[in-house]
């Protein structure tokens, strides 16, 4: 078969098996969804969105003349030596970013001296000795080096971003970059094919394939970077066999990515992970229905898992800023998501809803979009009309969510409204992308801010993402709101899971006995639920089966544990809660006879702290007497329910 047909078999394969690229696939300067700066007509346009544009502006004037950041080696060691990947991926980071920004100063002005700093930053690029971040490259394993191996470089998120970034900024400035500065193009086409291409054809063992197992986010985020690269940067002579092998390669890779999601589009991540998962492979088939003039389709192709995908991001809303944190989601991420992406989706597949929620974040005077989250989104957000025209609205605020394939439901009181409420309760397995030892746990909010809370991640170290990663307490069952039975906690693996899961109207049944590795307990039935109606409240009923302790020593105890966000305070029987950002109380009530506890873990992490300010609060309830505990959570206006067992 000839290497330009494309040979997919997922769920994109109606839209792409047997399409001859060589025909399909635009020239390279037009295949990129971005004018370039010489079409003023745009531009001028672009410039128009001073909301937006202005400030890229000042933070690009006052950084001039300073120094360039410095990704330095002695900051990449840090990973192997201590664990810090922070430093050096900050310095990184700033370097793309100012990048970015001069790259929109140059475009919107065409002025000379923006068209230099923009060449300063693309050489400043070419020059780093790697584009892999140090706490992915795998010299050390491989080489016994402990910094990059220049003739064996490692293609991952941080190379895919670099090279993606120099053909959005090839495609705008291209023409003005050939006129000042003669060579630098080639130079970066050099990089890109040693860096990018060439690896990306040679190997085809990287983890992020999906060859040997589901892929992860990796796949769509790096797959669609390296498909814009493709399409923009291989354009010299003798180059198309090389394009059209890396676009379809490309393709095929986010046709596993595609099959992989589940047909109600959850994402196992979490909210937060969505926009690097699920929103990179729309944003590659977008570009890609651009670079075959709309032969291959996109976004809207009638795909269940993508048009559900679509709809994930609204359905895990708490209010407000703050969304369901489960694995290593933050519960109130940053706010400047590339919302304009989901914007663009929405429209492609005619979701009303999730519309609507990306449109709630367009507010009058605010910027459409930011440098942070890279220059191929910037671009695609400052260029769309719609998005940027869009007139701020009310999220949808679903009333029932459930996700058969990640075992979650939502309940709220009603539909459109975050007052009251909220109910989050999951299933599931210890063996999540990004997982937590967490089956059966579940949050309730307060007007849609979180006080029985989900903690999410700390700052990312090499510990992370390594053997010991169940060292870290947020990702540890013991800190989350799911029993401790006789001391121990849920382990991590695919075979500690929640069984016999059942959902009803607001409601989630399930056994948590498989979470533990602890022949003992036959059977641990948690029922979670949210009643509605005049005074609602949240109902949390466990019953277990566990075999009599034999043991010489005392026997351990059994726990029943809430992680609680805001100022907590015990009363008989009971705990008060005052939830952050100046949500109602809640109160929770427990049977009489059992003791509580509380356990305060200060935060002095910053991704912590971001969401949760300066501590969390565990509860206790010690029942290792019993074999049943009912704890109900109302809102302190209501008068407590009953807690008969």
């Amino acid at each position: 078969m000839s290497a330009s047909v494309v040979t997919v078999r997922g769920p994109l394969a109606a839209a792409f098996a047997g399409a001859d690229l060589r025909a399909a696939v635009v020239p390279p300067d037009q295949a990129l969804p971005i004018a370039s700066a010489t079409d003023r007509g745009t531009w001028s346009r672009i410039a128009a969105d001073a909301a937006t544009v202005d400030p890229i502006l000042t933070r690009a004037r006052a950084e001039r003349g300073a120094l360039w950041p410095q990704p330095l080696a002695s900051a990449a060691a840090r990973f192997h030596r201590d664990g810090d990947r922070e430093t050096w991926e900050s310095a990184a980071f700033e370097r793309q970013r100012r990048l970015s920004r001069a790259v929109v100063a140059a475009a919107v002005s065409s002025e000379d001296a923006w068209v230099d700093s923009v060449a300063d930053g693309m050489t400043l690029l070419c020059e780093q000795s790697s584009w892999c971040w140090p706490a992915h490259d795998d010299s050390l394993t491989a080489h016994g080096s402990i910094v990059p191996v220049a003739d064996d470089p490692y293609l991952d998120l941080g190379a895919g971003e670099v090279v993606a970034q120099l053909a959005w900024a090839d495609q705008v400035l291209g023409e003005h970059l050939d006129d000042r500065f003669p060579g630098l193009r080639a130079r970066i086409r050099h990089e890109a094919s040693v860096r990018v291409f060439e690896p990306f054809l040679r190997r085809r063992d990287w983890p992020w394939l999906g060859l040997d197992g589901p892929p992860s986010n990796w796949s769509p985020w790096i797959h669609g970077n390296v498909l814009v690269a493709a399409l923009r940067l291989l354009d010299r002579p003798g180059d198309e066999p090389t394009r059209i092998r890396v676009v379809g390669l490309a393709i095929e890779g986010l046709d596993r990515y595609v099959a992989s999601l589940p047909d109600d589009g959850a994402i196992d991540e979490g909210y937060g992970y969505w926009w690097e998962g699920a929103c990179r492979a729309l944003e590659a088939l977008d570009v890609l229905a651009h670079a075959t003039g709309g032969r291959c389709d996109g976004p809207g192709a009638r795909i269940p898992a993508l048009v559900n995908a679509v709809a994930f991001p609204h359905r895990m809303q708490l209010g407000g800023p703050w969304f369901v944190s489960v694995a290593d989601g933050r519960a109130k991420p940053p706010a400047d998501l590339p919302r304009a992406a989901l914007h663009r989706a929405a429209r492609a597949t005619g979701d009303a809803d999730a519309l609507a929620f990306a449109a709630s974040h367009r507010f009058p005077g605010e910027p459409s979009a930011t440098e942070t989250a890279g220059l191929g989104r910037l671009l695609r957000a400052i260029s769309d009309p719609v998005w940027v025209a869009a007139a701020t609205g009310e999220p949808p605020l679903p009333r029932d969510v459930w996700l058969p394939s990640t075992q979650m439901l939502l309940a709220r009181g009603q539909r459109g409204t975050a007052e009251g409420l909220t109910l989050v309760a999951k299933g599931g397995h210890n063996d999540e992308h990004h997982n937590h030892n967490d089956a059966g746990s579940f949050i309730v909010a307060s007007d849609g801010v979180p006080v029985i809370v989900d903690a999410g991640r700390p700052t990312y170290t090499a510990q992370t993402f390594g053997p010991d990663r169940y060292g870290i307490w947020t990702m540890q069952s013991s800190w989350h709101s799911v029993p401790e039975v006789r001391g121990i906690p849920q382990s991590p693996g695919a075979s500690f899971r929640a069984r016999d899961v059942r959902h009803g109207d607001a409601e989630l049944a399930l056994d948590l006995a498989g979470a533990y590795d602890l022949p003992a307990l036959r059977r641990w039935h948690r029922r979670i639920r949210l009643e509605r109606g005049d005074r609602p409240r949240v109902v949390v009923e466990d019953a277990w089966d566990l075999d009599a302790w034999t043991g010489d020593a005392p026997e351990p105890e059994t726990t029943v544990r809430l992680l609680l966000a805001g100022d907590v305070r015990l009363e008989d029987a009971g705990a008060r809660v005052i939830p952050l950002d100046g949500a109602p109380p809640l109160d929770i009530r427990w049977p009489d006879d059992v003791a509580a506890r509380l356990m305060t873990r200060e935060l002095d992490d910053p991704v912590l702290k971001s969401s949760w300010g300066v501590r969390l609060t565990r509860l206790d309830l010690v029942v290792t007497a019993r074999r049943v505990v009912s704890v109900t959570i109302q809102l302190q206006e209501s008068t407590p329910g009953d807690t008969d067992d």
